[in-house]
């Protein structure tokens, strides 16, 4: 009887694949990071960016529509460039088990040719993993704007999808923290998904968890959440479950989560108990008819008496994003916006109406309900602006 040798015939080939400016970036970060068992590709439309890629392929993306230069914010022309340059795409990522594609969202490159990527991806057979970033709220409306509709572009892609806002950044880090080290923060979101899952796949475990668990989980899942936690000393399992599913970059929380894996790392001495405290942390916010996948692992790269914990969790009930400082600051106005535009229209109306003794009775009933209805709508949240953003109230 032939034997089997795992590292040959049982892993899955893992590839992560970055797609302009900020997937390089995010890609070099992983490649300086020494993560090991995954194979590095890089896609740009400017030749230049792409140049300082350290991966092992590059492939350079409308060759014709650009001539080497970047997209100027335009997603249709990243969405054409990927296209013109399909067929090389399929070559590179033939044989791949699972693909995490990773870029910066509201740009021209990324943007545009994430979701021509996944859907070439998917069209294989291939699982498919996006881990994105959403712009600053100081970038402006149509970053924004840009940015949400590629999101919903690629997530009709993809099985599933880690988003980033970037304004986490700013509530993360503190008042010394360089520009540099806070976006490696956010890179670091998607190597320890990489390496999280890699580690899963390529480490025996007593328990054993495999591709086909991680498949089962993250296959058409959409919104996904992806985490790890390492402690050591007294609680160290529910400190390290409670580090995994508590990332502050994430929009996202394992509330109402459907599918969820989990794995508790260690050595020798880990306990059913702290086995059973970290899982009680995990899936005491999930749905109750989740589907939960858990092993245990004996990993020698820990240190002595360290435990780790990683989970996976997706398919979410309520894909609502968490609140941020600036998502709330943004609705305020928003809404002070569209009390001003309403009481302008009351008066114009009025206005124009004035000797209509009739219609004057009736304008006065429905501007005391617009005006109820506008008053609501102000003081609506507004707890959750900080008090050094808030207008003084007319």
């Amino acid at each position: 009887m032939p034997k089997v040798n795992p590292a040959i015939e049982s892993f899955a080939r893992i590839m992560v694949i970055g797609i302009g400016g900020s997937g390089k970036n995010a890609v070099n970060h992983m490649i300086n990071s020494k993560v090991r068992g995954v194979s590095f590709i890089c896609m740009n439309t400017d030749t230049q960016d792409l140049h300082h890629s350290l991966a092992e392929k590059k492939i350079h993306i409308g060759k014709n529509l650009t001539k080497g230069l970047g997209s100027g914010m335009n997603p249709e022309i990243g969405k054409k460039a990927a296209e013109e340059t399909k067929s090389e795409i399929q070559d590179v990522i033939k044989g791949a088990d699972m693909i995490f594609i990773a870029c910066g969202m509201g740009g021209g490159t990324g943007t545009g040719a994430s979701p021509i990527v996944a859907r070439v991806a998917k069209e294989q057979g291939i699982l498919t993993v996006a881990v994105v970033t959403k712009p600053f709220f100081f970038e402006g409306n149509q970053r924004m704007k840009i940015a949400e509709k590629g999101i919903d572009d690629l997530s009709k892609e993809v099985d599933g999808i880690i988003i980033i806002p970037n304004d986490k950044l700013i509530q993360t880090a503190d008042k010394n923290t360089n520009f540099k080290d806070a976006f490696a923060s956010c890179d670091n979101v998607l190597r320890q998904a990489v390496e999280g899952i890699s580690d899963l796949i390529t480490t025996p475990g007593i328990i054993n968890v495999d591709f086909a668990d991680i498949k089962a989980v993250m296959s058409d899942a959409g919104s996904a959440l992806m985490g790890i936690g390492c402690a050591s000393g007294e609680k160290r399992a529910e400190k390290a479950a409670l580090q995994a599913i508590n990332s502050p970059l994430l929009e996202v929380s394992i509330n109402g989560a459907k599918g969820v894996l989990f794995a508790v790392s260690g050595g020798d001495d880990i306990t059913i108990h702290e086995i059973q405290e970290a899982a009680k942390i995990i899936t005491e916010s999930i749905d109750k008819d989740a589907k939960v996948i858990f092993g245990t692992i004996k990993d020698e790269k820990l240190k002595r008496g360290e435990l780790k914990v990683t989970v996976i969790a997706t398919s979410f009930m309520n894909e609502m994003p968490r609140k941020n400082l600036f998502s709330a600051v943004n609705q305020t106005l928003l809404k002070e916006e569209n009390a001003a535009a309403a009481k302008k229209e009351i008066h114009n109306t009025i206005s124009s109406n004035i000797g209509n003794n009739d219609f004057s009775k009736k304008t006065d009933k429905k501007r005391e309900t617009i005006e109820e209805i506008i008053v609501e709508d102000e003081t609506e949240d507004w707890s959750a602006v900080p008090a050094f953003l808030r207008r003084k109230k007319n």
